[in-house]
């Protein structure tokens, strides 16, 4: 096997490899650190790698294996952090010039302790938007970070650094983050299949409230349904230090491909779509049909339109952060962007506001019961708008737009597990992904389906196998 073939091999593939000795751990580390050297330079996925850190954490796992013990499910396989997450050894930057000189993480975050004791080999931190307020990877930290598929695009955000990494083969697993889209979105530009999990799956805890409130949740990102699965297996079930985390909910590791019996279908649900990018998941939808999916089409789904207040949330718990700076030497060392979203906060969001937007949640949740009732899962485009210049909005219909990606913030607010699966390519080369809404807890259910649609689609073509 070639080493630019192993960084593609599925997470569960490497590590049964390794633990078989027919691979060592060192032999793909090390594979995955030469494309790194390559092709980092360009695409710019990492905010900090430890080549000799992870050489050893390989050799460490290849003694284990050599002495007769088992090092974990996923013994062997990389694994990139999102930079808003601790790992132990390396400096938490959040994508941001604040904590540049910070020193680093002394322990794991909970996802990160649960990969690392499965055997997962720590590369180093992908890189986030500031704090993880944009879908866009650009920040004063640690500049733009590219898409794969055309290193003038962008990579998505807030989790661009994972997704980037994950397309060019610079790694087989991340973590990444989610309270807006955060996940799905760079997963739709970068051509992956992801999840959003059901909010409490993945513990945050450790002491610390997540900045982004009730909209925020973590997770593993693969490039496929079974890499997710897998590491989800590991990641999930309670911690004592979340009260709001829930048991693992038969997540076993393993991807069941399934094409659902019955889908809701909204094409365009309150914001205009791309009509390129309609056209790629339209084909989809038809390929269901005729493989015996019953299709039941809608116009819309909420009323009102939850982004509203999922904003109202996502601006005061900005405040909330790092307010406290503002009219200090620091807050000029905040993205232009992200100050206005804080400012917009104090501004506008009184106290009565923002419980109002909390409160809209129950009527949000209920609306996608209802839609829920009617078939198992409710299926949109994940992004509206084609992908963007790096740096700019994406497009709709030729047209900039601060609505390109609308549609998956509402999963935030209500909690739903939903993933997005890449359905094929615009006349440019740029991949397209459908999302999946599935109940809340049916996460198992819904990485089946997106396996399942994965068949449909076919085996990808990533952008640079070689």
């Amino acid at each position: 096997m070639t080493d630019s073939a192993v960084p593609f091999l599925g997470a569960a593939e490497i590590a049964s490899k390794v633990r078989s000795r027919e691979l060592s751990a060192r032999e793909v580390t090390d594979a995955v650190l030469g494309r790194i050297e390559r092709l980092n330079p360009v695409i710019n996925a990492w905010a900090v790698i430890d080549a000799e850190g992870a050489r050893a954490q390989a050799e460490r796992i290849d003694a284990e294996i050599a002495r007769g013990n088992d090092p974990g499910v996923l013994a062997g396989v990389p694994l990139g952090v999102k930079d808003l997450e601790d790992a132990a050894g390396f400096r938490t930057g959040y994508g941001s010039a604040l904590h540049l000189n910070d020193a680093p993480a002394s322990v794991d975050s909970v996802q990160v302790a649960r990969l690392r004791a499965a055997g997962c080999v720590v590369l180093g931190k992908t890189t986030t938007s500031e704090f993880g307020y944009s879908g866009d990877t650009v920040t004063p930290g640690w500049g733009a970070t590219l898409n794969p598929w055309n290193t003038k695009r962008s990579s998505g955000g807030s989790s661009g650094g994972s997704g980037a990494a994950l397309a060019a083969g610079m790694t087989v697993l991340a973590t990444g983050s989610d309270a807006g889209g955060s996940i799905r979105i760079p997963a739709a530009l970068c051509g992956l299949t992801a999840l959003k999990t059901t909010h409490g799956v993945v513990p945050l805890g450790q002491g610390l409230a997540p900045s982004g409130g009730t909209l925020t949740v973590r997770g593993p990102m693969g490039r496929r349904a079974c890499d997710t699965a897998a590491a989800l297996a590991v990641v999930a079930g309670p911690h004592p230090t979340d009260p709001f985390s829930l048991p693992s909910l038969g997540l076993d590791g393993i991807v069941r491909p399934t094409l659902p019996e019955r889908i809701v279908w909204a094409p365009s649900p309150g914001f205009p779509v791309d009509s390129e990018v309609a056209a790629v998941c339209a084909s989809l939808v038809a390929r269901l049909a005729e493989a015996g999916t019953e299709v039941i089409e809608v116009d819309s789904i909420y009323d009102p339109e939850p982004i509203g207040d999922w904003f109202t949330l996502w601006a005061i718990y900005r405040e909330r952060a790092h307010g406290h700076l503002r009219d200090t030497s620091s807050w000029e060392l905040f993205d232009e962007g992200l100050r206005a979203l804080m400012d917009h906060g104090a501004q506008n969001v009184s106290a009565k506001a923002a419980m109002a937007a909390l409160d809209a949640i129950h009527v949000h949740a209920a609306k996608v019961a209802a839609v829920l009732d009617r078939a198992p899962f409710l299926v949109t485009p994940t992004v509206a708008g084609q992908t963007a210049v790096s740096g700019h909005h994406g497009t709709v219909n030729g047209e900039p737009t601060i609505f390109w990606a609308p549609f998956t913030q509402a999963a935030n607010l209500t909690r739903h597990p939903a993933g997005s699966v890449c359905v094929g390519l615009t006349a440019d080369g740029m991949p397209v992904g459908i999302q999946v809404t599935g109940a809340h807890a049916a996460d198992a259910a819904l990485l089946d389906v997106l396996a399942g649609i994965e068949g449909l689609v076919g085996t990808p073509t990533w952008p640079v196998e070689a």
